[in-house]
């Protein structure tokens, strides 16, 4: 479960985040649309503990993000928009420090290793260096070590960059089943069919204001004389925002 409370943000005289309130249920699958410079990543880096905010309180599975650090990142999986690395390491090597670095027994987590390599086709690329790896390679890798504690709460940045069409599809299926397994999935994304086709609830955010929350139908009944697209909806309340 995801709880934000009055989150706010600014960059100097720039407010990226006005007040934000959401609240994500367990094995909810919930999208955050916006335009760049939205404030979509500042609401991910707040709710991650990347970043501190200038007022209000993130909970994950009700710890505190800034007041319980470990607890509540204990219990959280995060791919960023670019995915960082220990380049010189190889992705087997790198499981083994995400592994440690959550304690997680050796066994199980070699266990849990292979089966995310077989789900992301990254067996093929064990014994390389991440530097020489593709891109999508690359994002396929960092959801795989997000992946790799089983956490409550999975934070996914634009799931879909670098990916062809057969390792968008594999990602697209993980990232629901872990939903409906019941785990906590928050993606922000610009692919409006990828929220069409997985979102549980769609949050529309632009100048740092949660513009717009609900199901597809839900939106499109709200603002039926926008249209029945959801690019129509999201473009003409941007757009309107302005």
């Amino acid at each position: 479960m995801i709880e934000i409370e009055d989150l706010t943000m600014n960059y100097g005289d720039l407010r990226a985040l006005d007040g934000l309130n959401l609240t994500i249920q367990p094995g909810e699958l919930f999208a955050f649309l916006g335009p760049n410079g939205a404030g979509k990543t500042t609401a991910m880096k707040l709710l991650t503990g990347l970043m501190k905010p200038d007022a209000g309180r993130v909970r994950l599975c009700g710890h505190d993000v800034h007041q319980e650090p470990m607890q509540a990142k204990s219990l959280l999986g995060y791919v960023p928009d670019v995915a960082v690395f220990y380049e010189k390491l190889t992705p087997l090597e790198f499981m083994d420090f995400i592994a440690e670095l959550f304690e997680m027994d050796r066994d199980h987590a070699a266990a849990q290793t292979n089966e995310l390599f077989t789900k992301f086709a990254l067996h093929e690329h064990t014994r390389q260096r991440i530097e020489n790896l593709s891109h999508g390679t690359r994002q396929r890798l960092g959801i795989a070590s997000a992946l790799l504690h089983d956490p409550k709460v999975f934070v996914i940045d634009e799931p879909m960059v670098g990916l062809d069409p057969i390792h968008a599809r594999t990602v697209k299926r993980e990232i629901k089943e872990r939903s409906l397994s019941g785990t906590t999935v928050l993606m922000s994304t610009h692919l409006l069919n990828i929220a069409e086709e997985l979102a549980d609830r769609i949050g529309i955010i632009n100048h740092g204001k949660l513009i717009a929350l609900g199901t597809l139908e839900e939106l499109r009944r709200e603002h039926e004389q926008r249209g029945t697209r959801l690019e129509d909806i999201f473009l003409s309340m941007v757009e309107e925002k302005k």
